[in-house]
């Protein structure tokens, strides 16, 4: 009789360690999930943050391009820059349209580097002449640290949108960096079209 008390007691305790056991597995079933959860909306935070930092970027390039068009000595770089404030405008509604797919408002903070290379243009306009070749040569070294920062920028986007499985996301990242990758090779083909060679004679 006793032995079978003893049987019994044992039963017990390892089924109450096996529902303990069961208890715990569940919460920890539920803590991972929730973790990814709040991975996932970290992502989706940093993602947008970095969508307001480069929409007032692009906005405030739509204002510094056609200072550095004025600029310009030659008519090839002029064109140039006159042509992707065209293709910036696009971009810009092109950011908005990813505001209203992630539902929020198309709103900008301030880009500190872009406020740094617009800057650093303007400094390069300041400190050449006017109708010299050298200025050209400044100014394309400043619109293509711009497109490099831009490149890089929509870079990481277009791969954070997959990453999130933003697929509509990543496409209108893709489209705008294939356009700054085409306006960094126009500016290097300007550069190498005699006016770095001929900068060195003035």
């Amino acid at each position: 009789m006793a032995q079978t008390q003893t049987k019994s007691k044992s039963n017990s305790s390892t089924a109450k360690s096996s529902n303990g056991n069961s208890g715990r597995s569940k919460r920890s079933a539920n803590g991972s999930a929730g973790s990814k959860e709040n991975q996932s909306t970290m992502l989706e935070e940093l993602f947008l943050e970095e969508l307001r930092d480069i929409y007032w970027a692009e906005k405030h390039l739509l204002k510094a391009l056609p200072k550095m068009e004025k600029a310009a000595t030659s008519k090839e770089l002029r064109q140039s820059f006159a042509d992707h404030l065209r293709v910036t405008k696009e971009q810009v509604t092109r950011l908005e349209e990813a505001f209203e797919i992630l539902d929020a408002k198309a709103q900008g903070k301030k880009c500190e580097a872009m406020d740094g290379l617009t800057k650093e243009a303007e400094g390069i306009i300041e400190a050449t002449e006017q109708g010299t070749l050298t200025r050209d040569v400044g100014l394309i070294m400043a619109a293509q640290k711009v497109e490099h920062y831009e490149i890089a920028t929509y870079g990481s986007l277009a791969q954070l949108a997959k990453t999130l499985g933003k697929n509509d996301l990543a496409q209108l990242m893709v489209q705008t960096l294939e356009e700054e990758k085409e306006a960094d090779k126009l500016l290097t083909t300007i550069a190498e079209n005699n006016i770095n060679v001929e900068a060195t004679e003035e």
